[in-house]
């Protein structure tokens, strides 16, 4: 069993898609950073790492039986065991994991930069483990709750959540459907079609409110999920977060 030793982890939790699970460079320094003391290293195969990066579903028994106990928090001065917590990498992505007692990856992390290249360099003179899941490994779909990649593509941190939160919006918008207020909010974001949107299809509309919507994040993004989310509390605290977080990276020199 190879282990990583000082290990700094900044959990997210209950994150189904890797885009969400911030780089060392995206931390701030409000996030709850804690230090592994130590911590299973498993190499494994790319196919394995994408569902585990990328899923919240079971995890090999096997590799849950190879790493139970076996790694060790460090709080306080405290050395805290934890059920299964471990680091996988495939050799090109790196991530650490705990299932805080469950058996699927509650919590993820990504690794500093010298932790990182120490895990990739094992891996290249070590072999890779091969597990095995009990079940077959389906094509993650995505959807307007749960974005693809490629639309979070070249995002920051505050952008990648700000556009999660206007589809949760517009989710919630189609979902009325209130054919009127779909027709008005679209004008909103594309004024110069308003005559053409007056005699479009609903679900034209909609699709193309969506697929607009996908291309990026800008001004434009960030101004209609402010004045969609108005009224609404929870969207509102949430929007307001990350317009008021400290941009302030960990790793920012003081």
């Amino acid at each position: 069993m190879l282990y990583l030793h000082d290990v700094w982890v900044n959990w997210f939790e209950g994150e189904e898609n890797g885009y969400n699970v911030c780089h060392y460079h995206e931390w701030r320094k409000e996030d709850a950073v804690e230090l592994l003391d130590q911590v299973p290293l498993l190499l494994i195969d790319e196919k394995l790492f994408y569902y585990i990066e990328n899923q919240l579903a079971e995890l090999p028994k096997q590799m849950l039986e190879d790493v139970r106990k076996k790694a060790f928090l460090r709080r306080n001065h405290e050395r805290i065991q934890l059920e299964h917590c471990f680091v996988v990498t495939d050799g090109k992505g790196i991530l650490a994991v705990d299932t805080m007692g469950y058996t699927i990856p509650v919590r993820k992390s990504r690794l500093v930069p010298r932790q990182e290249q120490l895990a990739f360099e094992m891996f290249e003179v070590h072999p890779v483990t091969s597990y095995e899941l009990e079940w077959e490994m389906e094509e993650k779909e995505y959807h307007i709750l749960s974005l693809s990649p490629e639309s979070m593509s070249g995002l920051t941190r505050k952008e990648r959540q700000l556009k999660q939160l206007l589809f949760m919006a517009l989710d919630q918008l189609f979902s009325s459907k209130n054919s009127a207020e779909i027709r008005y909010w679209y004008t909103e974001w594309m004024p110069e079609r308003y005559e053409d949107i007056q005699t479009m299809n609903m679900e034209d509309i909609k699709r193309i409110f969506l697929e607009e919507a996908l291309e990026g994040w800008t001004s434009r993004h960030d101004r209609l999920c402010e004045n969609l989310i108005k009224g609404q509390p929870f969207f509102e605290k949430l929007w307001e977060t990350e317009h008021s977080s400290k941009l302030n990276q960990l790793n920012e020199k003081s």
